[in-house]
């Protein structure tokens, strides 16, 4: 196009050029004035004695970074976010970026695959946003949560039918996301994004966690890969850099874990190995100015490898903030603020009040979630408790269903996970959507067969890593440390038996979700695995379970501190000298 503009001019000129001392020397040779793409009249040329008049480019600039992340469908805490960013618009540009897990978790997202999500986005104004490892959850579009290849379903098009939809508004970013030798070529998903905002120029790069293979369906994510973040981020801020970025933001789905968020220079409260912190160290220095961080539900508000990185905890609760100062087109003061949380009243001395456009979009999911969510499920005396790295009424009674669920099949074990578990329940009668804010996802039931060997070595992993803890059921595990390290004693305990040691070559049948069966959370690959994509998601199974239970369920039927069904020295991560 440049080219071709070029002889356009050169032809002009050679026609024109004769006339032009003619034309230069008559009272007016003008057209009437021409209107420019807005439909707006421009100003009139000086004429060639007049002093020319030049907009100068600003000489300072205040852009305020504004970062949420793992919505996971809470959309109903949207509103109200909207008027905390009404209130910094007012007075600042603002980027607004968000960090990933934007949709599964909800009925009101999940029904429509995150579609509410998008459209509360649009009117927010969002300026890009990072790919999660749980926007890959949903799979192909529709019902099924797996894609059926025969039938030429697009394993990822649930995810990609929302980055349609964002198109024209805002991209999806992923620098670090590989499909076969390059990155995916899918409508609206880019690696970073170059934007004007305040006078500045802005470039902002999407990432997601390294663990992403491994926290999400399997079969979603198959033929995809990621790559390193930080030689990604490299990459892509140099780009940007070229290209104009005075301020480069990053939107990692990788996060860290800080307690005290008024210091933003002091770590000491920090977990110093999370994954975003030794990206940050690895980054060339002056490479990236912000980073908006998520995937591990913590906050975060500190200055690392001299980059500022804001994280706001999850489901809707807060947002983060970095305000950026400019003078001559550079950097010169960057301002963290500890994560806000929505449910203030107030920010800068001003009232809050949720803003109307983003509760007129959000109303149909809302209301078709509302026709569903309250059916009665059980009746619990008292709430039950969720834990992602330690044994949990919660993770116990959902293991438990599972198993008498299964009983058809006559399965000896049930597991399941900790990251499966989003919610407590809590007392009284339990409501569908409740059940449902617990288990989000629609994992189908998997059946596994392994030796007692096999089960050993999958329990010693789990109770040695970082993933959540598996909660089970049909089975007892005592951990203790000896000569060889971390060493478990194993008793079945099967519910119309006597319990018995499982030794090593035993041959169990377990049953687990479609998810662990496939290898997430380092469950391995092991024995004869069946899933069956066509049976309702699990939670049903645990809904049609607890139906058969016409008693009140109390934790203390599932959970014991003293009577646990793992007991190990220590806590997690176990390590033995």
């Amino acid at each position: 196009m440049r080219k071709f503009a070029a002889r356009i001019n050169l032809v002009s000129w050679l026609f024109w050029g004769p006339f032009l001392g003619l034309c230069l020397g008559l009272v007016s040779c003008s057209d009437p004035p021409a209107r420019n793409r807005s439909g707006t009249t421009p100003a009139p040329t000086p004429s060639p004695t007049a002093k020319p008049q030049v907009t100068p480019r600003p000489t300072s600039a205040r852009v305020s970074i504004i970062g949420t992340s793992d919505l996971h469908g809470r959309i109903a805490a949207l509103p109200r976010l909207g008027g905390f960013l009404s209130i910094v618009r007012a007075k600042r540009a603002v980027v607004l970026v968000d960090a990933g897990d934007m949709f599964q978790g909800t009925l009101e997202s999940n029904l429509a695959e995150g579609a509410p999500v998008i459209d509360a986005y649009r009117t927010l104004g969002y300026d890009a946003v990072a790919i999660g490892n749980h926007e890959f959850d949903y799979g192909p579009v529709g019902e099924r949560a797996t894609a059926d290849l025969a039938k030429g379903e697009d394993p990822r098009g649930a995810l990609r039918a929302r980055a349609v939809q964002a198109r024209g508004k805002f991209a999806f970013l992923d620098a670090n996301l590989v499909e076969g030798a390059g990155p995916p070529k899918w409508d609206n998903v880019q690696s970073s994004v170059l934007i004007e905002r305040g006078g500045a120029q802005v470039g902002v790069i999407g990432v997601t966690t390294e663990a992403t293979p491994r926290t999400t369906m399997a079969a979603n994510f198959a033929g995809l890969a990621v790559t390193p973040l930080a030689e990604a981020i490299a990459r892509e801020a140099a780009a940007l850099r070229k290209r104009g970025a005075q301020v480069v933001v990053v939107a990692a789905h990788a996060g860290g874990d800080c307690k005290q968020l008024d210091a933003p220079d002091d770590l000491t409260s920090c977990r110093d190995d999370e994954e975003i912190f030794q990206v940050a160290r690895a980054l060339p220095p002056g490479a990236v100015d912000v980073i908006v961080a998520g995937h591990t539900h913590q906050a975060v508000a500190h200055r690392v490898g001299g980059i500022a990185i804001v994280q706001s905890w999850a489901n809707g609760r807060g947002f983060g903030r970095v305000d950026v100062d400019l003078e001559g087109g550079k950097v010169t003061a960057v301002t963290i603020h500890p994560p806000q949380e929505i449910s203030a009243q107030s920010y800068d001395g001003e009232a809050v009040s949720p803003v109307a456009a983003v509760e007129a979009d959000l109303q149909p999911a809302l209301a078709q979630a509302a026709t569903v969510r309250e059916r009665a499920v059980a009746n619990l005396g008292d709430a039950f408790k969720r834990a992602y790295d330690q044994e949990s009424a919660l993770g116990n009674l959902v293991a438990t269903m599972m198993l008498e669920a299964d009983a058809a099949n006559n399965s000896d074990i049930a597991i399941t996970n900790g990251g499966g578990l989003r919610a407590d329940l809590p007392l009284g009668i339990l409501s569908y959507g409740n059940l449902y804010n617990a288990l989000p996802f629609d994992n189908r039931f998997a059946h596994v067969t392994m030796t007692g060997r096999e089960l050993r070595a999958l329990v010693k992993r789990n109770l040695g890593g970082s993933h959540g803890i598996l909660s089970l059921a049909g089975v007892t595990v005592r951990a203790r440390c000896g000569k060889q390290g971390l060493e478990l004693e194993m008793t079945a305990t099967p519910a119309k038996r006597k319990p018995y040691a499982i030794k090593d070559d035993d041959q169990l049948l377990i049953v687990t979700s479609d998810f662990l069966a496939t290898g997430g959370d380092d469950f391995g690959k092991t024995g004869t695995v069946t899933i069956d994509d066509s049976s309702p998601p699990l939670r049903e199974a645990v809904v049609d379970a607890l139906g058969k239970r016409q008693t009140v369920l109390w934790p203390s039927d599932f959970f014991r501190p003293k009577q646990r069904r793992i007991v190990y020295p220590g806590k997690r991560p176990v390590r033995c000298p």
